[in-house]
């Protein structure tokens, strides 16, 4: 796979959501509608070609663009 790059707040969301967040508290955090919290996760899960937010979350790990704290 070529070399991933995360948009700022795609890696936004992710954070938050490995940070145990749910769409709706990511979406307050935010100020954005958790239509729009969902969108950027599917454009993720598009990219990465995964069908799960977890398979998304491994993978952006493995990249290097995800740090578990």
């Amino acid at each position: 796979m070529n070399t991933f790059l995360l948009t700022p707040r795609e890696k936004e969301i992710f954070t938050l959501l490995i940070a145990n967040n749910t769409t709706k508290d990511i979406a307050k955090k935010l100020n954005i509608s958790d239509k729009t919290v969902r969108n950027h996760i599917s454009n993720v899960m598009q990219k990465l070609e995964v069908n799960t937010r977890y398979h998304a979350i491994i993978e952006l790990i493995k990249l290097g663009e995800l740090k578990l704290n």
